[in-house]
């Protein structure tokens, strides 16, 4: 069964089939599939291996006879309210500072891989060239969203420059408004990623910094270990099926390329532009986790997070 709320897949035939001729080798038979799934959909900025999963349908090819749900959460406390609340299983691409502050908050939340590195995805926008340094931040509005990956950033490179928060008007808000703040004149600067990032490069605005040697902008996989305990079967299956589509993506370049560009509303052009900013190899490494634990201090210096966690203890082993 496919609840109203499972992405359609495209027509192509020949694409679901050889999804469902991989995952037949993946899941053997004997494998139980649960009864219902429910995965968090984020496709934006620009998640690749969430569009093809969804798009070449290897969620109804990996669980076949499972009820598929898959809520579009974009916001990572939302998601991870929804998990706290058991609406959803897997958090599939959910920020770290998201799954970091709410272990600290007391969710039994664990990284049971990692989604995305894309430090050049995040970037500061400037309206004009009045804005070239971090010492230009000085006295500047910025928009954004706060407590996120791009907050992240501002804050790191603001510090190179000795600035403190008090010393720029920072204006929390989502990053298309962000956008639309940039293009009216309301904000000096603005913080954004992926496709809205790319449409500002293309409008013209100065790029001032982006999140290379600032922050690797690390995006988690994560479920509760509740339900690690009771359902090691089915996230296994999980992983072996996203690990499919990234052998997809590898192996597919144009294809994966042309289903992006037409789930994000961009060309083919601009999705291989981007692209290239996208690190998704889900192994978490030594230097994952030491972005994890600088992730946390961020968290903790802009009292973001009131509680301190060993962040070790959140991931899976």
């Amino acid at each position: 069964m496919i609840s109203q709320n499972t992405r359609r897949a495209p027509r192509a035939l020949s694409l679901i089939f050889a999804a469902a001729v991989m995952f037949a080798v993946a899941c053997p038979s004997w494998a139980a599939v649960p009864e219902r799934l429910s995965v968090t959909f984020v496709p934006s900025p620009l998640n690749v291996p969430t569009i093809v999963e969804t798009g070449l349908g290897m969620f109804q090819a990996a669980f076949p006879g499972t009820e598929i749900r898959l809520p579009e959460i974009n916001a990572g406390p939302k998601q991870t309210e929804a998990m706290a609340a058991g609406e959803v299983d897997i958090a599939h691409c959910v920020g770290a500072t998201s799954a970091i502050l709410a272990a600290s908050e007391g969710l039994d939340i664990r990284i049971i891989g990692i989604y995305s590195r894309a430090p050049r995805a995040f970037m500061i926008f400037a309206r004009d060239g009045g804005i070239k340094t971090a010492a230009d931040l000085k006295g500047k509005k910025i928009g954004g969203p706060k407590g996120t990956i791009l907050h992240q950033l501002l804050a790191a490179y603001a510090s190179s420059a000795n600035l403190k928060e008090t010393d720029y008007e920072f204006i929390n808000m989502g990053i298309p408004a962000a956008a639309a703040a940039l293009s009216n004149g309301s904000v000096d600067a603005a913080l954004l990623a992926g496709a809205d990032a790319y449409r500002a490069m293309e409008g013209g605005f100065s790029v001032v910094t982006d999140g290379v040697g600032l922050v690797d902008a690390t995006t988690v996989i994560a479920a509760t270990q509740k339900y690690l305990d009771n359902n090691a079967d089915t996230v296994k299956r999980f992983l072996e099926m996203h690990a499919g589509a990234l052998e997809y993506m590898g192996k597919n370049r144009g294809d994966t390329v042309r289903l992006t560009a037409e789930a994000v509303k961009l060309s083919a052009a601009a999705v291989e532009a981007m692209y290239g900013w996208y690190d998704f190899s889900t192994e978490i490494s030594s230097s994952d986790v030491e972005e994890l634990k600088r992730t946390q201090e961020f968290m903790l210096e802009n009292k973001l997070q009131r509680n301190r966690i060993d962040v070790e203890s959140i991931i899976a082993r």
